[in-house]
């Protein structure tokens, strides 16, 4: 199927709707025209025909029936050098009957006509007033006629000239409507080109937006702003690809340097056990790492697929607790739990929970020292479950807060590195928190720990009846 351009298409509706709207002008204009001309004349008509019926009561009333003739004939030449008129009784017998009606031929009617006849008497239309009037007992009709062949040849011009005018307004439209478009359409082939020449490599360009006010300006602005998101995600996924690929270097580095010492000269079978179970540690290291990853590909793509089910966060948070109780035990560190006893159901995904508690907890583990002390605790607030993991460790500095949610982000790299974090961990808690439409936040001060507190609303237990899956 062939598409037109736009201008053409809507050049093509700009001349269908006024081609509509002139032709209907047109119609009306000859209609009302018409219309007026046949009122004037009926009127004229009308005004005449009442004038022979006043005549006739005058004669009738002085008892002079016979002068009627001569009365209406004086009348009739008195108007203006003769009317088209004829009168007669109810016999059919012709009162009085101008030359110019007898010329023309025109018939009494049999039975009773209309108020108003047309007739063609000699090529000539004329058109007629019939009256019916009744004087001294006795009835009379009256027919007074005008000739219509003036009118209906200025209606006749009036027709040739629409016929003539319409069409060529109609041609001189288009003609103009496409140069319309072609200008209105101007910017928006700008705004094409452009935007063809925008690629990878120049994300940064944008559409010159015009001060118009107008639907030109708002498109500039809505591609700028795709194009403003699109450069962010490009940004976010060259600086992941980055970030990835020197998390993953320096593991793959240091294996094969271990691989390549051990194979320099021959060793003992116990230094070749020390290698493989340094080798080994750096791959368990590796593997959580591509599973994080793999895990934050999956949420992005929207293939990490979530069981929503009634989830009581108060036992999902026990259980973390269980399992960061022995963490921070071998570690020395303080742990306490305050979670209410009551429990708290909220539609969410069991697993993904567990994770998140157990990012902020091993998070608190690891950025404390010994003697240090971590804090769970768990209450219901204004609809929501209100989870805290509150630590005194070394604590975040004020201008890192901001961005500790970020993918690969670390406010103390080589400490982080020295504890095996890649900065993945605070990011997917984020991503299983707005999953589960919560919030998590983070309050900090640099040497007295830090306080993360997730927000979670609560559902009745009865929403058990709408649990299903749930993609991310």
């Amino acid at each position: 199927m062939i598409t037109l351009p736009i201008r053409l298409r809507l050049t093509a509706w700009y001349f269908a709707i006024l081609a509509v709207v002139l032709c209907a002008f047109g119609v009306s204009a000859y209609l009302a025209m018409r219309h007026s001309i046949r009122q004037t004349v009926d009127e004229e008509l009308q005004i005449r025909a009442e004038g022979v019926h006043q005549l006739i009561e005058r004669v009738i009333q002085r008892g002079a029936k016979g002068d009627l003739p001569d009365g209406l004939r004086e009348h009739t030449e008195l108007r203006a050098g003769g009317a088209l008129l004829q009168v007669s009784d109810e016999q059919g017998n012709w009162l009085y009957r101008s030359a110019v009606m007898s010329d023309y031929g025109v018939p009494r009617p049999v039975a009773i006509p209309p108020r108003v006849t047309e007739y063609l008497g000699k090529d000539v239309p004329l058109r007629i007033w019939n009256q019916k009037v009744i004087v001294g007992g006795e009835t009379y009709l009256i027919q007074s006629a005008f000739e219509m062949d003036d009118f209906y040849e200025a209606l006749e011009h009036f027709e040739l000239l629409l016929f003539i005018s319409i069409p060529t307004l109609l041609l001189c439209a288009a003609a103009g409507g496409y140069w319309i478009s072609a200008r209105a359409l101007a910017p928006v082939d700008q705004i094409t080109q452009t935007a063809r020449t925008i690629s990878a490599q120049n994300l940064s360009s944008r559409l010159v937006v015009p001060r118009t006010g107008d639907e030109l300006q708002r498109l500039s602005e809505t591609v700028n702003g795709m194009l403003d998101r699109l450069e962010a995600a490009f940004k976010k996924i060259t600086q992941f690809t980055a970030d990835a690929s020197h998390e993953l270097r320096t593991p793959v580095a240091v294996m094969r340097t271990r691989a390549e010492l051990s194979l320099r000269k021959a060793r003992t079978a116990e230094e070749y056990r020390d290698v493989i179970a340094e080798v080994l540690a750096e791959l368990e290291k590796t593997s959580g790492l591509i599973e994080q990853l793999m895990f934050l590909a999956r949420a992005d793509s929207g293939a990490e697929t979530l069981h929503f089910a009634p989830t009581n966060v108060t036992e999902v948070l026990h259980e973390a607790c269980h399992q960061g109780s022995a963490l921070a035990e071998a570690k020395q560190i303080g742990f306490r739990e305050q979670i209410s006893p009551e429990p708290m159901w909220i539609q969410g995904d069991e697993s993904s929970l567990r994770r998140l508690f157990l990012i902020l907890i091993d998070n608190a583990v690891k950025y404390t020292h010994p003697s240090g002390k971590i804090e769970v605790s768990l209450q219901r607030n204004d609809g929501y479950a209100l989870a805290q993991v509150r630590d005194t460790g070394i604590g975040i500095a004020e201008t890192d807060l901001p961005n500790v949610f970020e993918r690969f982000y670390r406010a103390d790299k080589a400490r982080t590195r020295e504890l095996g974090g890649v900065g993945l961990g605070l990011s997917i808690g984020r991503w299983i928190t707005e999953v589960h439409s919560g919030t998590i936040e983070v309050q900090s001060t640099p040497g007295r720990g830090s306080v993360f507190q997730i927000r979670l609303p609560i559902s009745p237990l009865s929403a058990s009846s709408n649990a299903g899956k749930v993609g991310a």
